[in-house]
């Protein structure tokens, strides 16, 4: 197990979007520069085909050319956590070894969706998948998209295993993450960016920040406040976010729409996003851009 003061996977993490071409194709030099810049700008961690990165709608193949793309952008600058989560266990491990292959540092492994399966046999799916890959896991608990949750006493027998060793949260039960938190030396990354500085303050790792694609530098800055000492500050930063945060996170639409809706009114690297997701509305846009420049002054 990683203790949370020397977090293996780090502490500031973006939750990464996929870019794509006009055409829908995988837009591999549109993704090599927006991990650069993510990466410039505070991100010390990114995670690829996750739920923000549209991985329901990308093949195998494209995965694991994702991973090898964005390795070679930040080469040893950022630790890359590959989601490789399925509802089949089987499935889940072959990604898993080629995720591995391709360069990624840690896997993010959501619960086994749509069958919901007992709890017993989620536990039973993460630990087959850490006994079979070297990588170390970090259990993505998503139930609102999932159907299932990694219950706080399973991922208390779950921290047992060497190969486990980080949560994504994302399960707004903040009292099961503190209670997981007091009993095992877990990572623990907020997946909800209105947690990022509460779950922080009480011993968290860090965050896996959908929003953190378009204001990297804002995040990381609330963390360095609150480790500076100067907590006045970190929650200044954190409240300053909040309307940003809701426009993309809370206002009807995945994050992926909205985000990508952002970045490319920002031109930066993001493409449409895949059937049946469908792009955000011209209006929709423009309160994001909206929101952006007054937090950002650009």
């Amino acid at each position: 197990m990683t203790s949370p003061s020397a977090p293996l996977f780090r502490r500031a993490l973006c939750a990464m979007i996929t870019p794509f071409t006009p055409s829908g194709t995988l837009d591999l030099d549109g993704a090599q520069h927006l991990a650069a810049q993510l990466v410039a700008n505070g991100c010390d961690g990114l995670v690829l085909s996750g739920t923000t990165g549209e991985s329901p709608t990308t093949t195998d193949t494209e995965k694991s050319a994702l991973v090898a793309a964005v390795r070679e952008a930040v080469g040893d600058r950022a630790k890359i956590v590959a989601g490789i989560g399925t509802p089949d266990t089987r499935h889940t491990v072959e990604l898993a070894k080629e995720a591995q292959k391709a360069g990624a540092d840690g896997l993010l492994v959501v619960a086994p969706y749509y069958s919901r399966p007992p709890q017993d046999a989620v536990e039973a799916h993460f630990r087959e998948i850490a006994d079979a890959c070297e990588l170390p896991l970090m259990l993505y608990d998503i139930p609102a998209r999932t159907g299932i949750r990694i219950e706080p006493e399973t991922i208390l027998r779950l921290a047992g295993h060497p190969g486990i060793v980080a949560v994504k949260d994302c399960s707004s039960d903040f009292l099961g993450a503190q209670k997981v938190l007091a009993r095992t030396d877990l990572a623990y990354y907020a997946g909800c960016d209105e947690h990022n500085l509460a779950l922080y303050a009480v011993g968290g790792t860090g965050y896996v920040s959908t929003v953190a694609n378009v204001i990297p530098a804002r995040l990381r800055a609330v963390l360095d406040a609150f480790d500076a000492g100067d907590t006045a500050r970190a929650a200044r930063l954190q409240h300053e976010a909040t309307p940003l945060i809701e426009a993309i996170m809370a206002a009807g639409l995945p994050g992926t729409v909205t985000v990508k809706a952002l970045l490319n009114a920002l031109a930066l690297p993001a493409g449409p996003v895949r059937a049946p997701l469908r792009p955000a509305a011209p209006a929709t846009t423009d309160t994001l851009l909206s929101l952006h420049a007054a937090l950002t002054g650009a």
